[in-house]
């Protein structure tokens, strides 16, 4: 996907300017933080801004945009962001309404940190929604806490017995013999291809 500039000419990939993604416009961008947009590569975008100089202010702002444009990774790295008030100030009306987004369009580990938000708030039933849909697309960390609310008397036998049987589930529908095979090579050796 290429940028346009204001005059309607295309701007290179390794050009400044104004660039597409997701179907909006972004504001003027440096060339390396533009490439790692376009590559909708959204964890880099925040460590590019601040090794060019950008500042983190220019990288949240980045994020906030890559979420307006329905980047789920953004809104997710909003939320955490948000919610730890380390490197922006803590809001965390904000960082819910972002890690809910992301949750909201499947991103596991937000729907994570959103039934821990919930367990923590007292909501044990919405907790376990949450760890139940994480089952559901394969999330073992998610299994490994319905497990932990059945011990403790906040799940069911029949809801830890249905996680069990989502978690199958979700595991056989992404299972392939290319999957084996990648994970038996390894990381590092895919990564050389």
């Amino acid at each position: 996907m290429r940028g346009v500039r204001g005059r309607g000419e295309p701007a290179g990939a390794d050009e400044e300017g104004p660039h597409e993604a997701g179907g909006g416009r972004l504001p003027d961008l440096p060339a390396s933080i533009a490439a790692r947009y376009k590559a909708v590569d959204v964890q880099g975008v925040l460590h590019e801004a601040i090794r060019i100089g950008e500042g983190l202010t220019r990288a949240v702002e980045l994020y906030e945009r890559a979420a307006e444009l329905g980047v789920t990774d953004a809104h997710y790295n909003l939320g955490v962001l948000y919610d730890e008030g380390k490197e922006v100030e803590k809001d965390t009306a904000k960082a819910l309404r972002h890690v809910e987004a992301a949750a909201m369009c499947g991103h596991v580990n937000a729907r994570f940190r959103l039934s821990a938000t919930e367990y923590n708030a007292g909501n044990y039933d919405l907790s376990l929604q949450n760890m139940m849909i994480g089952v559901k697309l394969g999330h073992e960390d998610s299994l490994n806490m319905v497990k932990r609310f059945f011990m403790a008397g906040l799940a069911t036998k029949a809801d830890y017995a249905s996680a069990l049987r989502g978690y199958h589930n979700a595991i056989e529908e992404m299972s392939s013999p290319d999957r084996d095979e990648a994970k038996a090579l390894g990381f590092e050796q895919i990564h050389q291809m």
